[in-house]
């Protein structure tokens, strides 16, 4: 390693953890200083060495760790390939599709095979804590992983992210109390920002506060994922970021009316949790009638 070889620095740096960039960096600067002083360095150097060493392994063993990705049936698993090409030539990008479309789940595996979460964490956000431990569950069985291994999740009260996880799901507040001791995100390579139509004071101070230190972090990818509204808003704030627009998946459905309280005798007093018990017994008492049989899913 030269110090005063600036090409053999970003080369190096981009091999390194993104933790150990800004050290690294500083390191660096010193050395080169007292070598133009003409002090020793040698002592410096030997130190910066090892933890080079240390640091790029360590992105090696966590890109060795990625292993396949395979993807579902989802629509957004169509646009793989434009997705793709757009995060790896844009710092933003903004990922539009409805419920159903697969963006949530399969955003992080496309950055997996992207060699993306090696360097740094795939921190991906979500608006409820429910939502972080449910698809940090989904992600990991796809994966054929378990919790807290290549995919965590840290809510408030509860943390089960490890040293060797690739993914970290969390709610947006978490990932804003961050910013207070890391001002620069520095253990992230990617950001996801998910259900940015929410638009809550956490998910705007976040989106505001990493568009500023952007500019500091130009090896941080930013991903930002919303319903169909307020796209060219989220796109003008970063510059003309390019935009995905994934179609969401449709299935044939029925809606059936059921009220709360009706005249009759039975549900005068009935809480919303006993109407929904008694909505999902109806419904599989119809299929029974019906004969439609099979696996199914009720969300409440």
């Amino acid at each position: 390693m030269k110090p005063s070889n600036s090409d053999t620095h970003t080369s190096v740096l981009e091999q390194c953890q993104t933790s150990d960039r800004f050290r690294i960096e500083k390191r660096l600067q010193q050395i080169a200083a007292r070598s133009a002083s003409g002090q020793p360095t040698s002592k410096m150097q030997a130190d910066l060495e090892q933890t080079i060493e240390k640091s790029t392994a360590l992105t090696q063993q966590r890109l060795d760790s990625i292993g396949v990705v395979n993807y579902p049936d989802l629509p957004v698993a169509e646009k793989k390939d434009a997705i793709k090409a757009a995060i790896s030539e844009n710092q933003v990008v903004v990922i539009a599709g409805e419920t159903g479309s697969g963006k949530t789940t399969q955003l992080p595996k496309i950055c997996l095979e992207l060699g993306l979460g090696a360097k740094g964490l795939i921190g991906h956000t979500q608006p409820r804590r429910l939502a972080a431990r449910t698809v940090a569950n989904r992600i990991a069985d796809e994966l054929n992983t378990t919790i807290g291994d290549k995919v965590g999740y840290q809510v408030r009260f509860t943390d089960q992210v490890s040293q060797g996880s690739l993914i970290k799901l969390m709610t947006d507040g978490i990932l804003l109390a961050e910013t207070q001791h890391d001002r620069y995100l520095s253990k992230y390579e990617v950001i996801i920002i998910d259900e940015a139509h929410e638009r809550s004071l956490n998910i705007d101070f976040l989106l505001g506060y990493i568009k500023r230190i952007l500019p500091q972090r130009p090896d941080l990818k930013l991903i930002i994922t919303s319903a169909t509204i307020d796209l060219e808003r989220f796109s003008k704030h970063f510059d003309d970021a390019p935009v995905i627009e994934v179609s969401g998946r449709t299935f044939p459905v029925d809606v059936l009316y059921r009220p709360l309280v009706s005249d009759d005798e039975d549900t005068k007093d009935r809480t919303t949790q006993q109407a929904i018990i008694d909505a999902v017994e109806e419904i599989i008492a119809l299929d029974r009638q019906t004969k439609n049989t099979g696996p199914k899913d009720v969300l409440v």
